[in-house]
């Protein structure tokens, strides 16, 4: 069974890579959508309670943003709405966090690797949208980015977006169980990393918490 690695991804990865830049460029037609509006990021303020809450435990000041898309424009630099009605003036006042990097192989202006690691690395929208014999090395190389956390966001169903193949953009369709073994297996090359998964089982699924944590008397993280 051939391993991959980000210097030898499968074909089916480059494929998608391929059609994921197309869509970048011209956006997706079908749909009446412009470049500008794909993967412009719009989901991502629904997590942002979630990590404001990691980050207000752990102290974090550094992110990364894995898989970003358009979105740096659209919510780290701008005014966004949460889906409790609260308006920020943007996500990196919101968390009070110094810097926040973007990631994205897909999209030009971010498609620079990383070249050290961040306190945080968070990739929403992005794990349902990789093959499954690339998953291992993606996760992998999201742990190996961050320093405290790993924030992931998974969707466990088909997506309503169609690719220019004709392909449902879920490529990966699995139960929790299946991608919790995956998480466990990179963290076992990370041990002093927490990571949080927020899965969503539907189109209008609400948002779930991760694990909530607070310090504890002796200065350590308590779950509960």
């Amino acid at each position: 069974m051939t391993t991959y690695s980000r210097e030898n991804p499968s074909p089916r990865y480059q494929e998608l890579l391929s059609l994921y830049k197309e869509m970048h460029d011209h956006g997706i037609p079908d749909e009446g959508k412009p470049a500008e509006q794909t993967f412009d990021g719009r989901s991502f303020p629904q997590h942002a309670s979630n990590i404001h809450l990691i980050i207000g435990v752990l102290g974090s000041r550094t992110l990364l943003d894995y898989g970003a898309g358009k979105g740096k424009g659209k919510q780290y630099e701008k005014p966004v709405k949460l889906p409790d009605g609260r308006e920020l003036p943007n996500l990196k006042t919101f968390w009070s966090v110094n810097e926040i990097g973007c990631y994205d192989p897909a999209y030009g202006p971010f498609s620079t690797f990383p070249t050290k690691t961040f306190d945080g690395v968070l990739s929403t929208d992005v794990m349902e949208h990789c093959p499954k014999e690339d998953l291992p090395w993606i996760i992998g190389e999201i742990f190996s980015l961050a320093r405290e956390f790993v924030y992931v966001n998974v969707a466990l169903y088909p997506a309503r977006k169609i690719l220019p193949n004709g392909e449902n953009a879920h490529c990966t369709v699995e139960a929790p169980e299946w991608w919790l073994e995956l998480f466990n297996e990179a963290l076992e090359a990370h041990p002093r990393l927490r990571y949080f998964v927020d899965f969503r089982d539907g189109f209008d699924a609400k948002p779930k918490p991760p694990r909530r944590a607070k310090i504890g008397d002796a200065g350590e993280i308590v779950y509960w």
